[in-house]
């Protein structure tokens, strides 16, 4: 399912300026395919060991959590935004302002494996996603901050690095 909402403009509407950037992490297609095969699997289970309208609520109520589960996990964002402090980084529930942004480097599979894997930092920020193999590192420059990168799993990293090196060069002009 590709929900990613890539926005590269950047107008002032009625809400407020918009992102330069903004994508949701939302769950593959096949996620929801494999799910929905793994419930039908289940019911045909249970349509033939407990009397149906038990096996149907039970079927409903996995149905439910389920598409519960896969819409929460998926509702991770990650957007670049300007903002009145000169903008700033959201991915998940983090948030850091550009000021405090250092390189962003795009990478590929292999890379993003990499530093996921035997080259992570235990004190790096990370939005991964099992479903997505590409990834952004992006170094933070404050000294004060312990968290020496986030390392951002996308759909679209090479976007996604140039609007954090676009917004860095927009800081550094202020």
């Amino acid at each position: 399912m590709k929900n990613s909402s890539l926005v590269t403009a950047s107008a002032p509407d009625s809400t407020g300026p918009m992102p330069a950037y903004r994508e949701r992490l939302s769950v593959p297609l096949r996620w929801w395919v494999q799910g929905v095969m793994f419930v039908a699997t289940l019911w045909l289970a249970l349509i033939v060991a407990m009397p149906a309208p038990w096996a149907w609520a039970t079927i409903a109520a996995v149905l439910a959590l389920m598409a519960l589960a896969f819409v929460a996990y998926g509702s991770a964002h990650i957007e670049v935004g300007h903002d009145s402090h000169g903008g700033h980084l959201r991915a998940g529930r983090a948030r850091i302002e550009a000021a405090h942004l250092g390189r962003a480097e795009a990478l590929d599979p292999e890379a993003a494996r990499r530093a996921a894997g035997a080259q992570a930092d235990a004190r790096a920020y990370l939005l991964l996603r099992p479903y997505l193999s590409r990834a952004v590192r992006v170094q933070i420059s404050d000294p004060r901050d312990p968290t020496p990168y986030w390392l951002l799993a996308t759909r679209h990293p090479e976007s996604l690095a140039a609007a954090l090196t676009q917004l860095r060069a927009g800081h550094a002009a202020d």
